[in-house]
C-alpha cells in the first residue's frame, strides 16, 4: 500500500474532496485524521473510513483558530507519534463582483482559504522538522491560476495558496519536507451541485472531457503526491481540470 504506516491530517474532511481523500488515504494504509469545523461531519467520514477497514479519528478544527489546530496536532502526535502528511483542503466560497462584494465576504474567504492554510502548516511544521520528513499538500484551484468572474476573494486566496506552496517548497525541501498544490477545475461536490442544472450543463460543455470531475479523481492525485512515488515532486501546482483550460 502506498501510504502504509503514514499519519495524515486532512482539513475540510466532512465531505467532497476532503472526505474522498480520507477514504483513499485509509485504503492505502494511512492512519487518517479527518478535521472539519463540524465534528459530526468529520465523524461521518471516519465511519466510512472504518467501514472500508481503515483506521482514523475525527477532530473538530476551525482553521482560523491556531489554538484549535495546536490542540489537534498535539492529540495526533500523542496518539500516533508523528504527522507525515497535511492536506490543506478546508475552504469556502462567497462570490460576488467587485462592485457588489462586501468587506466581510472578502475577509471571510481570505481568512479560511488563505490564512487557514498558513495556520495549519504552521501547526505541523515543528513536528515535521523534528522528524526530518513530511508532505504538505494544498488545495488551490484552476481559479488560482487564471482567475474567474465574480470571484475576487476566492481567486486571491487560491493564487496566494500557490505562492505559499512555492515559497515553502524552497524553504523546506532541503529539510526533507515536500510541498505541492493541486488545482482542481469543476468537481461534483455539494457546493457546486447547488448550482442550477443549466449552469452545471454549461460547465460540462466547456470541459473537453464533457463532465465534472469526481472527488475521488482529485483524491487519487493527493494520494500519489503524499506517497514516496512522488519523492522528487516539490513546488508543483498541478491542474486537475479535464482539459478545461486548453
Amino acid at each position: 500500500m502506498r501510504l502504509a504506516g503514514k499519519v495524515a491530517i486532512v482539513t475540510g474532511a466532512g465531505g467532497g474532496i476532503g472526505q474522498a481523500t480520507c477514504i483513499k488515504f485509509a485504503k492505502e494504509g494511512a492512519k487518517v485524521v479527518a478535521a472539519d469545523i463540524s465534528l459530526e461531519r468529520a465523524q461521518e467520514t471516519i465511519n466510512l473510513v472504518r467501514e472500508g477497514g481503515g483506521e482514523g479519528v475525527a477532530a473538530r478544527v476551525d482553521v482560523r483558530d491556531s489554538e484549535s489546530i495546536a490542540t489537534m496536532v498535539q492529540g495526533v502526535v500523542g496518539q500516533y507519534g508523528r504527522v507525515d502528511v497535511l492536506v490543506n483542503n478546508a475552504g469556502i466560497v462567497k462570490d460576488s463582483t467587485l462592485k457588489n462584494m462586501t468587506e466581510e465576504q472578502f475577509d471571510d474567504v481570505i481568512e479560511i482559504n488563505l490564512k487557514g492554510v498558513y495556520n495549519c502548516a504552521k501547526g505541523v511544521i515543528e513536528t515535521m522538522l523534528a522528524q526530518g520528513s513530511g508532505v504538505i499538500l494544498n488545495t488551490s484551484s484552476v481559479v488560482g491560476l487564471y482567475g474567474n468572474f465574480g470571484q475576487t476573494n476566492y481567486a486571491a486566496s487560491k493564487f496566494g495558496v500557490i505562492g505559499m506552496t512555492k515559497t515553502w517548497s524552497r524553504e523546506l525541501g532541503r529539510k526533507g519536507i515536500r510541498v505541492n498544490a493541486i488545482c482542481p477545475g469543476f468537481v461534483s461536490t455539494p457546493i457546486l451541485m447547488k448550482m442550477p442544472e443549466k449552469v452545471i450543463k454549461s460547465i460540462e460543455e466547456r470541459v473537453p472531457m464533457g463532465r465534472l470531475a469526481r472527488p475521488e479523481e482529485v483524491a487519487n492525485l493527493f494520494c500519489f503526491l503524499a506517497s514516496d512515488e512522488a519523492s522528487y515532486i516539490n513546488g508543483a501546482a498541478i491542474e486537475v481540470t479535464g482539459g478545461l483550460t486548453l
